[in-house]
């Protein structure tokens, strides 16, 4: 399995990664309490097909907007079309199975900037265990499921994209670059990825060969100016201004 992640904890990482970058528009996938998504303050979207939401996590964005439902549901809705919402930067942590998250890629892709960024979290487990399909028996410490086959599948069928691998404790923060909105290679080799990705002797040799190449690059230096970092394409476009309190 990939080595242990033991750089900065992947929530601290995205508390500074939103505030040091300001967006348009933000979407999280598997957000669940709001945790992660409390200290964004630009247009934002959630999706979760079950809110615990126990706390203020609107505080100053323009926009919150709440889906409580699957992600297969929300796109199928095709709400980011009808409302001309392009993505800037959004991060996707919902169901740990690599056929999920695939298909959150697609759609979250498909509807972002090219110059904007996708996040993806647990792509980097440990051990053997982490990455259990059982969902009637997950370990009892963290579980990744197997969505760390995202990484070779974009590696074999995305070359195109830019895949930085941060080593965020305790997982790993996969982030995307370089997205073409119009690409359909991903959902047209469906059906073959999903095909070659459960046949175990497939698992194994794509594990193998795409952990030859790999290798985390530190999160802290990240934070500092690489990547993502070192653009300001992601900057907010628009005039919005964060809410102010009006007296009842």
């Amino acid at each position: 399995m990939f080595s242990p992640a033991s750089g900065l904890n992947y929530r601290r990482f995205l508390r500074q990664m939103h505030a040091r970058i300001p967006v348009e528009w933000y979407m999280e996938i598997g957000c669940r309490t709001g945790d992660t998504l409390a200290g964004v303050t630009a247009k934002t979207i959630g999706v979760d097909p079950f809110f615990r939401v126990e706390a203020n996590v609107i505080r100053q964005k323009p926009v919150f907007m709440a889906f409580q439902q699957t992600s297969d549901e929300f796109f199928a809705s095709k709400f980011l079309e009808r409302n001309d919402v392009r993505l800037s930067l959004s991060f996707l942590d919902g169901m740990h199975l690599f056929e999920y998250l695939l298909r959150d890629f697609i759609g979250t892709e498909r509807n972002s900037l090219h110059e904007g960024a996708i996040l993806m979290h647990d792509c980097c487990p440990s051990t053997e265990e982490m990455t259990t399909r059982d969902l009637d028996n997950l370990p009892k410490g963290a579980w990744t499921g197997d969505v760390w086959k995202i990484l070779p599948i974009l590696q074999r069928w995305r070359p195109d994209l830019i895949v930085d691998v941060l080593d965020c404790s305790p997982t790993g923060i996969v982030i995307v670059r370089n997205l073409d909105p119009d690409n359909r290679v991903l959902e047209q080799n469906y059906d073959e990825i999903i095909a070659t990705f459960s046949n175990e002797d497939g698992i194994d040799a794509a594990r193998s060969a795409y952990l030859e190449t790999f290798s985390y690059l530190g999160a802290r230096e990240y934070l500092s100016g690489g990547g993502l970092f070192s653009t300001t394409d992601l900057h907010r476009k628009d005039d919005q201004k964060a809410p102010e309190y009006v007296t009842p």
